[in-house]
């Protein structure tokens, strides 16, 4: 009845149900909680519906983590139910064939969940991510320093390669010196890469992994990822590479220089690290 009382009388509705008048609004006034809860359904599936067209591949798992970075604290039940009732569900992406794939280079894992660093350039953390435009993915990588959580090199592209994370690491090196750094990654196809390990040496870079299938053991990025998608890619559901490239850099600059972050006493990342250094 409450959900054809908008588009029908409600005096013919309580007819046909047979219900009295006074019953039904004495109902309703003590209940409350149900109007507040249509509210905030309401709310949770406008989200979805903005978090799907931005991101139609999130299955169940993913648009809960998504709903919780927004501040919907619902559980994967509800999340599965509402998307069936909204008929949302993933776009599955064609299986790739089984890869007989053997990692070059294995690190041990160094940072062992240990993210707090006491200077910069001691922990760096990396990894990529994939962003739709509606047509096709792009792949953004990015280096993060565990000090202050800045972002000191990043570098999209239309190709997941190991080009990709070296382009990235080049981009690092030109800014700082980067020696004696610590570099952690999963155990991706390209951070196991012989060429990856070679340009690492080179730099006197320590490189780091993962355990398999361990993707806790990398949480600064992977947070990194999540508030960039859902405060800005969420919103401004980009059309085309080039206005992903330039979502991408808009946040990234914000997110260095303005996002206030509680580790960092209400500090943005760069501010931080020049309070210190003064």
């Amino acid at each position: 009845m409450e959900e054809l009382r908008g588009s029908h009388g409600i005096t013919r509705l309580l007819t046909i149900a047979g219900i009295p008048r006074a019953s039904y609004y004495k109902w309703r006034a003590t209940n409350p909680e149900r109007e507040a809860r249509r509210d905030k359904d309401h709310g949770i599936k406008e989200h979805m519906m903005a978090i799907h067209f931005a991101h139609p591949e999130f299955g169940y798992p993913r648009m809960m983590t998504a709903l919780w970075e927004a501040g919907y604290k619902v559980n994967h039940k509800k999340v599965s139910r509402i998307m069936s009732e909204l008929s949302i569900q993933s776009v599955i992406r064609r299986k790739r064939k089984q890869s007989n794939y053997t990692p070059s280079v294995v690190y041990p894992n160094r940072l062992k969940r240990q993210f707090h660093a006491t200077a910069p350039q001691q922990k760096m953390v990396t990894d990529i991510t994939y962003i739709s435009d509606g047509k096709k993915f792009y792949y953004l990588s990015v280096i993060q320093d565990l000090f202050n959580n800045e972002i000191v090199a990043w570098n999209l592209s239309e190709r997941n390669d190991v080009e990709l994370v070296l382009d990235t690491v080049k981009e690092w090196a030109k800014k700082r010196d980067v020696s004696e750094a610590v570099l952690h990654s999963d155990q991706g196809f390209q951070y196991t890469s012989q060429a990856y390990n070679t340009q690492l040496e080179a730099l006197g870079v320590k490189g780091s992994h993962s355990r398999k299938a361990t993707c806790l053991d990398n949480a600064c990025i992977e947070s990194f990822f999540s508030h960039l998608k859902t405060e800005k890619l969420y919103i401004k559901q980009c059309r085309s590479g080039a206005e992903i490239q330039q979502a991408v850099e808009d946040y990234i600059y914000f997110y260095n220089y303005h996002r206030f972050q509680a580790k960092l006493k209400q500090r943005a990342p760069i501010e931080y690290r020049c309070a210190l250094a003064a």
